[in-house]
């Protein structure tokens, strides 16, 4: 969770970045190191309508060869990428309410593309952590086309929303980390780019069915089981955007590997679901940040469903790669914050959705 929260926090930068270009003469870094797919997709959100596939390749290699010394100016291993102040969580959500509906209308198979491009893209991260210019130019290329296969509308609104959340004196201070030509070079070439993709309209396919027999059972007997320990947790706190333990950006980025890999093989439908589901739930929070127990329990169903798609195997290497870079420490402070009894209880209920997930497993 905190991870994913601080590449939203990257995205949200980036993004609000290219929209103060005009004003700074500064261009923010396009997304080249391999982000899971979410939020790589709201650092390009500039990109307008739906497209076609044909030009956005050769696109991407001209995009790709133009912008990489801009890409190799930036300090990848920086901690800056991963905070956002003065901005709360419930502010964050709100905006990731807009990347979540975004991403429920993608094409799946070209979601699976962009994920399986930025896993490609891990390998040939270097020591900075840049990947290599043609993974870059792959990355930017499957992008492209997954963005390109949402309406204009929601693609603004996501860039409008994270835009919202970063100061304006964001650029001013990114622009004098870099080569300014260089920045001005990656910005022409991401508007190029981004005229490319508006140009050509990619209409997406239906998602498959999500399956999963006996899941949406299961998930309502663990919302309810659950529901009280939730409306104990501080879902304002800031803990969810630090960093769980010592590991550095590399080692969290081989930890988000394994997920990007997970999230490829999962079912279209079952993805598809558990967004819609997110979006609902995010609709109905209370002014602590709570759900409702229905829609707790319709997150639980739809997660369980894109769990149950892929291999047991591949979901375990995301489980042992966070366990890795996550102090052991973390769950004594977390269960020093809660009632004991509900915690028990709600470890009882996800043990046993598990068990049926794992049942339903394909």
């Amino acid at each position: 969770m905190g991870v994913m929260t601080k590449l939203l926090v990257v995205a949200a930068m980036v993004v609000v970045a290219i929209r103060s270009f005009h004003q700074t003469s500064f261009v923010p870094p396009p997304v080249q190191r391999a982000m899971p797919t979410a939020s790589a997709a709201l650092a390009l959100s500039a990109f307008g309508t739906p497209a076609m596939a044909d030009g956005i390749d050769s696109a991407a290699k001209k995009l790709a060869a133009t912008s990489y010394p801009f890409l190799k100016d930036i300090d990848w291993n920086s901690p800056i990428y991963g905070s956002l102040p003065g901005v709360s969580n419930i502010q964050m959500l709100k905006a990731v309410d807009a990347a979540l509906v975004m991403g429920s209308e993608m094409d799946g198979k070209l979601l699976q593309e962009a994920a399986m491009a930025h896993h490609k893209a891990i390998g040939s991260v270097d020591a900075k952590g840049v990947t290599s210019q043609a993974d870059f130019e792959a990355v930017s290329a499957a992008l492209g086309r997954m963005i390109a296969s949402v309406p204009e509308s929601k693609v603004m609104d996501v860039y409008n929303s994270f835009g919202a959340l970063v100061s304006p004196d964001v650029p001013k201070y990114l622009m004098g980390t870099v080569q300014e030509a260089d920045a001005k070079a990656a910005y022409a070439a991401l508007m190029e780019f981004k005229d490319v993709v508006k140009a050509h309209p990619i209409t997406p396919a239906a998602a498959a069915s999500s399956g999963g027999a006996g899941i949406d059972d299961a998930a309502k007997k663990l919302a309810a089981a659950a529901y009280p320990f939730v409306k104990e947790i501080d879902w304002s706190s800031d803990l969810a955007t630090k960093n769980p333990g010592s590991a550095g950006p590399q080692q969290i980025l081989k930890a988000i590997d394994k997920a990007i890999v997970m999230g490829a093989a999962m079912n279209g439908g079952a993805l598809k679901e558990a967004a819609n589901a997110h979006v609902k739930a995010i609709g109905s929070m209370d002014a602590k940040g709570v759900t409702t127990e229905a829609d707790l329990a319709a997150i639980s169903a739809g997660l369980g469903k894109a769990i149950a798609s892929v291999p047991t195997s591949t979901v375990m290497d995301v489980y042992n790669a966070f366990s890795g870079i996550t102090s052991p420490e973390v769950p004594k402070y977390l269960m020093s914050s809660v009632k004991a009894g509900d915690a028990e209880a709600a470890y009882k209920a996800l043990m046993e959705f598990k068990d049926v997930v794992k049942a339903a497993q394909r």
